[in-house]
């Protein structure tokens, strides 16, 4: 797992001169930068590093970046240099009113994208109709089939030349623009196909801030993502666009798509990517151009995690019909949401006390988990069985004990998936209601609070009870500084906000 978060422009310049620094400061003795090399260094550290070669400095700085290998780090700067592409253009508004249309009209995968500004992009565009006239990212951005064919019969080349104010190429505009919900499907398609047809890459994408994973034209089709549905809505047409560019050669395996559309249980972007060979091939040509992509297959998995964990039993079935492995545990580096810790799908069912999504995987030929006291006891805290939870302390003391020094911040996790009788009998057990965890993946990470969590979702029963459990309101997250009164009001949470109120200092 990487140590270091990659820089915003990264540059491979600066990356030598952390490897040169790193060889100097070894050989001189320095206590960090050996402590890099005893964690890094292919094979351990080098038994003299008063003669630390250069070559081996820089396998620890691409070690500790996340890249296996200097050669693979370099490449991957290679590929950042082509594909890249600064979020943070879309805050800054362009000269040229065809840029300032494509600016506003576009997704940009930042805070800036929501229909306040593709409202703006929409009256600009009523404004000036003629913007697009001699510009052809503004003419697929407003998806204007005959000014994109005027200008392509002049010049065919327009089709795979950058421009407008990302430098992105003319079909990227087309699929990432959001500006017209009403604009009609015969007219998205129509430039689709003729970009298509003078040549334009159904594979386009971007490495959006220099992280791996790209951005493609299929990322853009599908929308969705961490900001929610209203401000990185999919495509008005995106089942008949995606269609379009998966006919012409669009690599269904896309991870990027793929983890912006987990979060809500909607199916209809995996049934169609499944049409055309999702979870099969080598992962198309940005997994040949960043090498440490996950694999079709692997990626499968990743999603499977996240079904079981996030009581998403309709994608599970979904998943194990067209092939993906449900028997065995997830093993190797993951996401920190998604490790590889040995656990089956099973297991974390039945963990997360889910009998549903455990007994169809369990009827579907998965093997049973074998017993384990801590973890039996944590399930049955989540189906807020006490009897059961009597029965594993009563025959295993040492159970909860374990169990409490496994899940430190297992509160946060029940606060946000599990009922109030399951929050309070982890209390009962001793478990934290102060504690920091997280509430979109059962890991340990210190994110929040459980009653941020119940704030933020407007939960007042649940935000009472904590209170009760006695739960400190005054706590701020690690993330952002907040307290749970922050959270409810960022949040548009007025019953919480109003509960927390005169409890907050």
């Amino acid at each position: 797992m990487p140590t270091l978060d990659m820089p915003d422009r990264p540059h491979l310049d600066s990356f030598r001169r952390q490897a040169r620094a790193l060889q100097r400061a070894a050989r001189a003795g320095d206590p960090d930068a050996l402590a890099r090399l005893a964690r890094d260094h292919p094979g351990g550290p080098p038994g003299d590093t008063s003669a630390l070669r250069l070559s081996a400095a820089q396998a620890v700085v691409a070690r500790e970046y996340g890249f296996p290998s200097w050669p693979r780090l370099t490449r991957y700067l290679e590929t950042v240099a082509e594909h890249g592409w600064e979020t943070g253009l879309g805050a800054a508004p362009a000269t040229d009113p065809a840029d300032e249309f494509c600016r506003l009209a576009c997704m940009t995968y930042s805070r800036d994208d929501g229909p306040a500004r593709w409202a703006r992009a929409r009256q600009m565009l009523a404004e000036h109709p003629d913007l697009t006239n001699a510009n052809i990212w503004a003419a697929a951005a407003a998806a204007r089939p005959d000014d994109v064919g005027r200008l392509l019969s002049e010049r065919p080349r327009r089709a795979v030349e950058r421009g407008g104010p990302f430098g992105w190429r003319p079909l990227f505009y087309l699929v990432y623009s959001r500006f017209d919900p009403t604009v009609p499907a015969e007219r998205v398609l129509a430039v689709a196909q003729r970009l298509l047809d003078a040549g334009a890459d159904p594979d386009e994408g971007y490495l959006f801030d220099a992280l791996p994973s790209p951005f493609t034209l299929l990322t853009g089709v599908f929308g969705a993502g961490e900001l929610g549905e209203p401000h990185q809505p999919r495509h008005p047409h995106w089942r008949a666009l995606g269609r379009l560019l998966l006919d012409a050669g669009a690599d269904p395996n896309d991870a990027q798509a793929l983890y912006n559309r987990m979060f809500a249980p909607d199916d209809s972007h995996l049934e169609l990517l499944f049409e055309y060979g999702l979870g099969t091939g080598d992962g198309g040509p940005w997994k040949e151009r960043i090498g440490q992509l996950p694999t079709p297959a692997r990626m499968l998995r990743v999603l499977l995690r996240w079904a079981v964990e996030h009581h998403q039993p309709a994608r599970v079935r979904l998943l194990v019909e067209h092939g993906v492995d449900f028997r065995s545990p997830f093993e190797g580096d993951g996401p920190r949401w998604s490790p590889g810790d040995g656990r089956t799908p099973v297991e974390l069912a039945r963990l997360n006390g889910d009998a549903e999504i455990a007994d169809y995987l369990l009827a579907q030929g998965a093997p049973p988990p074998a017993a384990d006291p801590a973890r039996d006891l944590i399930a049955a805290a989540f189906r807020a069985d006490r009897s059961t939870v009597d029965k594993i302390r009563a025959e295993h003391p040492a159970a909860l004990a374990e169990a409490r020094r496994d899940r430190p911040g297992l509160v946060v996790w029940a606060a946000t998936h599990a009922s109030g009788e399951t929050v309070g009998l982890l209390a009962e057990l001793g478990f934290d209601v102060n504690a920091f965890g997280r509430g979109d993946a059962p890991v340990e990470e210190a994110w929040e609070t459980a009653l941020h969590q119940s704030a933020g979702h407007g939960d007042v029963a649940l935000t009472r009870r904590l209170l009760d459990l006695g739960a400190d309101p005054n706590l701020r997250d690690k993330r952002f500084d907040a307290t749970p009164l922050d959270w409810a009001r960022h949040l548009h949470q007025p019953a919480t906000a109003a509960l927390l109120e005169p409890l907050t200092t």
